[in-house]
């Protein structure tokens, strides 16, 4: 078979284009039946590698770019991280942007630094309100682009966790274990993410019926934690569960608690949100929710890769489910 090419093989064994790869490159993520078959296929087609990026790269350059904004915080740093390793995986190099100020100005300027590698397309990672959906369709200058963890119901080609979910999970099991005065630490809500969490933690409470507990604005960091944390406990000191939206500002929350003579989950019971690899050392060990960054990662780069094969494919939101992970650090109340 002349000009056999990556996707060939991909569709002759009945799997992905990624699968192919990952063989081919001798990565320990595939189980050892299709690992065999796509071997076989390999053989079966005559394919070669090196013949394949030379006939690929006649129509493509093989390299993908990341405009991302927030690379200070985990969440966004993990998501450059693992995609990364999924482009790799996937036989693409990544160029990538950190945007400082979340303007249109900001945007359009690091696409036209991005195209200057002449890159097949790109991916956003833009969790700010100040990012539309209409900035970033007319932004892309008529390149193939996806976005990653930007507003849910966006109507842009896009892949995102559903933080709603997330937050209704620890919340309600805060609920179940029969709290009723839970007080929030949200994050920014300039933030998609921290905007859709905060929602969620209201809507929760009053499908229970509960009266909505005092809610404070942190900025993701442990030190915001750690002072939000200590501005309830002058105001608002009968909370007998906390709700913070991310591990680092729990963190610094545990802190403010040990140093006001509160034990958790005795007294308070705390939840994070990330399960960054940190929560499972806290001092009690966090109750959390895990968003699984890797699966993020190769979504988006799935889906991207998608479109520059397919420039016709219909605009959707790919939609993942965050995961309840149990710890110490909530139990009944008792007081």
């Amino acid at each position: 078979m002349p000009n056999v090419t990556l996707r060939d093989v991909a569709r002759r064994a009945g799997v992905s284009y990624q699968t192919v790869s990952r063989v081919i490159n001798q990565h320990s993520y595939v189980a050892e039946e299709t690992r065999q078959r796509v071997l076989a296929t390999i053989a079966e087609l005559d394919y070669h590698p090196n013949k394949a990026a030379r006939s690929l790269a006649a129509r493509h350059s093989q390299t993908l770019g990341l405009i991302t904004f927030g690379l200070d915080f985990f969440g966004p740093a993990q998501m450059v991280i693992n995609i990364e390793r999924a482009a790799k995986l996937a036989g693409y190099d990544l160029v990538f942007s950190n945007v400082s100020a979340t303007t249109m100005k900001g945007l359009r300027a690091a696409v036209r630094s991005i195209r200057r590698w002449q890159v097949d397309g790109i991916l956003l990672i833009t969790p700010v309100l100040e990012m539309s959906d209409d900035a970033i369709s007319s932004s892309n200058e008529g390149l193939p682009m996806v976005q990653i963890n930007g507003q849910l119901g966006a109507h842009t080609p896009s892949v995102a966790v559903e933080q709603r979910y997330g937050t209704r999970l620890i919340t309600r099991h805060l609920i179940e274990l029969g709290h009723r005065r839970i007080c929030e630490i949200s994050g920014p809500l300039n933030w998609f993410d921290a905007i859709e969490r905060h929602e969620s933690w209201q809507a929760t409470l009053r499908e229970a019926g509960l009266d909505v507990g005092i809610s404070i604005e942190g900025d993701w960091t442990s030190a915001s934690g750690y002072q939000m944390t200590r501005r309830l406990l002058e105001t608002a000191p009968d909370f007998t569960a906390l709700v913070v939206e991310n591990d680092q500002m729990a963190l610094g929350a545990l802190r403010a608690l040990h140093e006001y003579g509160l034990r958790v989950p005795q007294d308070v019971s705390v939840v994070g949100f990330d399960d960054i690899p940190e929560s499972p050392f806290f001092e009690p060990p966090l109750t959390t929710v895990r968003q699984d960054f890797s699966a993020l990662g190769e979504r988006g780069i799935d889906y991207l890769v998608e479109r520059i094969q397919h420039p016709d494919l219909p605009v959707e939101q790919q939609i993942m489910y965050p995961e309840l992970i149990l710890r110490a650090s909530t139990a009944p109340p008792k007081r």
